[in-house]
């Protein structure tokens, strides 16, 4: 494989594997990095890519490993997701507000969150992938990806209720 059948392969999915690496990661200096390091990961395997399946998939697992590895090395337990691209068509300001503080709540409630459903709710809900591509990624059962999103979610819906309805009884 030459460089440019190679960056035509990368080129779909090379902002997804950014986008993970920087929700994993927060910096990002530090995502570009690690961005970089997972192609130029690829282009040493370029001979065997062929063998993969979802040449995507492998990447995004590539880029979850490298990320965590990063983390265990350098700040254990500092993982944080934040939810940037949100983007709103002119909404009054008290709107603005209340949604902005909803979403402080959900941050907060996701930084609680276990590391696994973290990440599930991070691809499914913000990445959406799809639930195979996610089992593959983390090398988990498409039925235990479901189980883990639905409890997640539930967390994040019941703290979210219980915030908005302190006080009225």
């Amino acid at each position: 494989m030459n460089q440019n059948e190679f960056v035509l392969l990368v080129t779909p999915f090379k902002d997804k594997v950014f986008r993970l690496a920087k929700r994993l990661l927060v910096s990002t200096e530090e995502a570009e990095d690690a961005t970089q390091e997972v192609l130029v990961k690829l282009w040493n395997k370029n001979e065997n890519l062929e063998a993969y399946s979802s040449i995507e998939a492998f990447a995004m697992t590539m880029t979850k490993n490298y990320c965590l590895d990063q983390l265990k090395s350098k700040r254990t337990g500092n993982l944080k997701i934040v939810h940037t691209n949100y983007v709103d068509r002119e909404p009054s300001l008290d709107k603005r507000i209340e949604d902005q503080d909803s979403l402080n709540w959900v941050e907060k409630i996701m930084d609680q969150l276990p590391v696994q459903q973290r990440l599930i709710i991070q691809m499914r809900d913000i990445e959406q992938y799809e639930f195979e591509e996610i089992a593959k990624i983390l090398e988990m059962n498409e039925s235990a990806i479901r189980v883990a999103l639905s409890r997640a979610r539930k967390t994040i819906r019941d703290y979210m209720t219980e915030t908005h309805n302190y006080g009225i009884s």
